[in-house]
């Protein structure tokens, strides 16, 4: 078999292949065949070593995965051999908040999704819901559950309510096909004709470029009548911006971009902060059980993730390189040979 090892700080000059024997669950483990895996801009943090997480020197990179159960250890009841699984972004997080004891991640202290195989805990898998293929499932670990976390971490969203999401990055974009799933009105923020329209055909209601109304929140004010949104996804930024569209008691999901607000926002006046009177959430991907709640969802509806393009095994340096450029929309994909 074959892994992805990185050594960070060095971007793509410390990422390289090295070979294995295919590993052995132990108790309570499984050894999952990795058939695809995703990358995004939590990726590039990583490999230029620029992640809030500590960083194993070696440790095999990617936190998003899906794959076939190959061999299970003693003492698992859960999954068999033959199962189709995702993995879970932070293996230890179950349920409940987020806790310090549970920021063991794949792909940053734990080897992570760019291999051909992994052991992973028992409980640090869930199935795949039964419509997707393995690179649509790939998709789902981190942008998806973040998205769902941010939804429903305070008042779900339901018919009648405004949702705004900003930016068409992979949270914003399933934050929209999620919203729209509970029966919400989605406002979302992007830039150009071309990926408004892209948004408008996933279900946007209202799509508002961030270019050409620099102050957008009084777009989303216009089109609010005057009441903002009941709830804002924020994973872009300007936070001021946001705290001025969210509706008087209303919610912000605060995705953390860069985990601190940086990307150049300027300090928030705590004077919008209290004109707000929003409770904000503090979104930290999300659990197992999240992960389970969105699949239920997902099956449901059967419902596909936007992916943008797919690599192969040998290209992840490519795939890199095409996630630095921001052209994309929708999930990249990086894709073994199923054979």
């Amino acid at each position: 078999m074959r892994s992805y090892h990185l050594q960070p700080g060095r971007g793509l000059s410390g990422l390289a292949i090295e070979e294995h024997d295919v590993p052995e669950p132990g108790r309570g483990q499984v050894v999952v065949r990795i058939l695809a895996s995703s990358l995004g801009s939590r990726d590039l943090l990583v490999l230029a070593d620029e992640y809030p997480l500590p960083i194993r020197p070696g440790v095999v990179p990617g936190c998003e995965g899906a794959g076939q159960v190959v061999a299970i250890g003693a003492d698992v009841t859960t999954v068999r051999p033959g199962d189709r699984v995702a993995a879970t972004v932070f293996p230890r997080w179950i349920d409940g908040p987020f806790r310090r004891e549970n920021a063991g991640q794949l792909g940053t202290s734990i080897d992570g999704m760019l291999t051909e195989y992994a052991v992973l805990d028992e409980n640090g898998v869930v199935p795949i819901p039964s419509h997707l293929s393995f690179e649509e499932a790939a998709a789902f670990p981190l942008a998806a559950v973040t998205a769902w976390n941010s939804l429903t971490a305070g008042t779900a969203p339901r018919p009648g309510s405004t949702v705004l999401t900003l930016g068409s990055g992979g949270v914003s974009l399933f934050a929209l096909q999620f919203a729209k799933l509970m029966g919400a009105r989605v406002i979302i923020t992007t830039s150009g004709d071309e990926k408004a329209e892209r948004l408008k055909a996933l279900g946007a209601d209202d799509v508002i470029d961030y270019r050409r109304n620099p102050d957008w929140s009084a777009r989303v004010g216009e089109l609010t009548g005057g009441e903002g949104a009941d709830l804002v996804v924020d994973a872009t930024g300007p936070l001021d911006q946001s705290l001025k569209s969210v509706a008087l008691s209303g919610e912000l999901a605060f995705v953390g971009y860069r985990l601190s607000g940086a990307l150049g926002s300027a300090p928030v006046d705590p004077g919008v902060i209290f004109g707000a009177g929003a409770v904000i959430h503090r979104i930290a991907t999300g659990s197992r059980t999240h992960f389970l709640e969105l699949n239920r969802a997902v099956e449901s509806a059967r419902l596909r993730p936007a992916l943008d393009r797919v690599f192969g095994f040998d290209e992840v340096p490519e795939a890199v390189e095409y996630c630095k450029s921001g052209a994309g929309f929708g999930k990249l994909v990086i894709t073994r040979e199923a054979g």
